[in-house]
């Protein structure tokens, strides 16, 4: 899409960076998982550096929302600065040091994978330098220089054992590039692009692992991605090859050109770099580079809370466990990514140096089946999948046993876009119904369904604001039918479901209903609070009898694992004496985060 091209590097600029590298990140995703051969040939860097950079631009857009809500009437906030107009501070818009923060944060608490561990250090990097300026507007040229080389030197420090022929390598070289650019940040920044892409061709010749698999590395193409998006911030244009670079064997040209495809690998043509073979030994942005080793059965990586001396200590004590290890962060935030055979003694390690949350633990025997997956002919897609966000392991169950693909929604953490992508690419259908299930997750749902559309798929995205109105609307889905069909059916179903859900207050808090205090028990109604009490079981009668109120047929309740095992039969024995022509079921949701979840139909 055509945007005005930014002078500086001030917060709009920031944020059209984003935006513009989450893009093209999209458009190259696929192209950097086929080549990903190390650290171990899972290919899923080109989606972990998709998901790192989502987290970012969300961080970035949350922030400019949160000041256009304080500038009041519309026009006065950032959007409507011009790259020759006021900055958005001037126009009431967040800092560069705001917006390059919150850049940082986002991408620091969701990355994924070796390499966007190594990319949040990066942005992380550069924002070190850019915030370092709060009392400023925006950078030029020399200040946009000094943020590549601090990001280049920062992203090789969080990396246990460096690696030449990596990322790493191509971060240095766009830096050394940018260092000998003269000029405006659009100067810098194409400079910076030309040296990475010229890196970026001769990683084969460093890493044996790469020379085998006949392609360039993963991450490097993923970053020579992002500097691209930089470029084009700054001139309005997809930036194209200005030199001619040398081109591995096994990267040829792509059948349809495309501008995304093989970004920075050869001049002219877009170029499509081909899969690593079966049994193409993997190497690592940190470890032995050889390949010639067994590589250890577990990714793990973790936030963790924890201060500078037991960070020290919790490297060098997982760097004895395994390789891979990357570590970056800091101010007591850090996200720690590594490969071990003992995922438990590294998840105990983050324990004793503070406070590890939001784990994930990948066996790297799922690459191996994808792999074998992929040798093996193509199955033929199905005509029709449903593909459902759901908040708690019980209701993971109940929707998968009704046919639908389910994408698990853990108490504050919400899926990101690329994971319902993925959701999607796993029901393998030529037509998706997509139930985001939460109204927080409309406009995540909605990239999602645009991202499947592009690579073919027939995508309806309906929707429901809970997981109550899901199941009303798996209720009436009828693969058989024509779509439309079928999507009016579900639409129609999920909109005459009224939802409720019962919580505890975790703070003080103004609602519709008064004021609560902390530990109160709420009663959500169609997404406002309608009740606040301190039994929980009398709050869900309270809601359940308004609710009713208006009429229903069925009632659907969800019971957390945290919610009394006896307000159920409370509930179902006040239906069956005061609303006799009213039908009521049971699930048990699991670790969902409310007590209670309530659909009257």
């Amino acid at each position: 899409m055509a945007h005005v091209p930014q002078r500086f590097f001030d917060a709009l600029a920031v944020r059209t960076w984003c935006g513009l590298s989450l893009s093209a990140l999209g458009r190259a995703r696929e192209e950097i998982d086929a080549i990903n051969v190390y650290p171990v040939a899972d290919g899923d860097t080109g989606t972990n550096l998709y998901l790192t950079v989502e987290s970012a631009a969300a961080a970035v857009e949350a922030v400019f929302a949160g000041h256009e809500l304080d500038a009041g009437p519309p026009g006065a906030g950032p959007s409507a600065a011009r790259a020759d107009g006021p900055s958005p501070v001037e126009a009431g818009g967040p800092s560069l040091a705001e917006a390059v923060g919150a850049m940082a944060h986002g991408a620091l608490i969701g990355a994924r994978g070796n390499s966007g561990t190594i990319l949040a250090q990066l942005l992380r990097g550069m924002a070190q330098v850019l915030t370092e300026r709060s009392d400023s507007a925006h950078t030029d040229g020399a200040g946009l220089r000094l943020a590549l080389r601090n990001a280049a030197e920062s992203a090789r420090q969080a990396v246990a054992h460096p690696v030449e022929g990596t990322v790493l390598t191509v971060a240095s070289a766009a830096a050394d590039a940018g260092e000998a650019a003269e000029g405006d940040c659009a100067e810098v920044a194409r400079a910076a692009y030309e040296g990475a892409r010229a890196a970026l061709a001769a990683t084969p010749g460093q890493l044996s692992v790469l020379e085998r698999a006949g392609v360039v590395d993963a991450g490097g193409h993923g970053l020579v991605t992002v500097l691209g998006a930089l470029v084009e911030t700054f001139t309005g244009r997809t930036p194209g090859p200005s030199a001619p670079v040398t081109v591995h064997a096994r990267v040829e040209p792509h059948p349809d050109g495309g501008p995304d495809a093989g970004a920075g690998l050869t001049p002219g043509d877009g170029l499509h770099a081909h899969p690593a073979p079966a049994g193409a030994a993997p190497a690592g942005e940190c470890g032995p580079a050889n390949g010639d080793h067994d590589d250890p059965a577990f990714e793990v990586i973790y936030l963790l809370e924890a201060d500078d001396a037991a960070v020290a200590r919790l490297r060098q004590r997982l760097d004895a466990l395994g390789d891979s290890l990357v570590v970056v962060g800091g101010d007591e935030l850090w996200n720690v990514h590594v490969h071990v055979d003992d995922a438990g003694a590294a998840v105990e390690a983050g324990v004793e140096a503070g406070r590890p949350y939001r784990i994930r633990i990948t066996h790297f025997g799922h690459a191996d089946a994808r792999a074998a997956a992929a040798e093996r002919a193509p199955r033929e897609p199905r005509r029709r999948a449903v593909v459902a966000v759901v908040p708690g392991e019980g209701l993971a169950g109940l929707y998968a046993e009704a046919g639908a693909t389910a994408v698990l929604a853990r108490p504050g953490e919400p899926p990101a876009s690329g994971e319902l992508v993925q959701a999607v690419r796993r029901a393998h259908a030529r037509e998706v119904v997509l139930l985001p299930n939460d109204a927080e997750l409309r406009h995540t749902a909605a990239a999602a369904a645009e991202q499947a559309r592009t690579e073919g798929v027939r995508v309806a995205l309906i929707p429901t604001r809970s997981a109550v109105q899901g199941i009303a609307a798996l209720a009436v889905h009828e693969p058989g039918r024509r779509f439309d069909e079928d999507v009016v059916a579900m639409t129609s179903a999920a909109g005459a479901t009224r939802y409720a859900e019962v919580v505890v207050a975790e703070h003080q808090s103004w609602t519709t209903a008064g004021i609560c205090q902390a530990g109160d028990v709420l009663g959500l109604i169609d997404g406002d609070v309608a009740v606040i009490g301190a039994d929980v079981t009398e709050v869900a009668a309270t809601v359940l009898d308004r609710m009713l109120s208006a009429g229903g047929e069925l009632v659907t309740l969800v019971l957390g694992d945290e919610a009394p095992g006896t307000v159920t039969e409370h509930l179902e024995a006040r239906v069956r004496e005061a609303y006799l022509a009213v039908d009521t079921v049971v699930h048990r949701g699991g670790r969902q985060g409310a007590l209670l979840l309530v659909g009257v139909e």
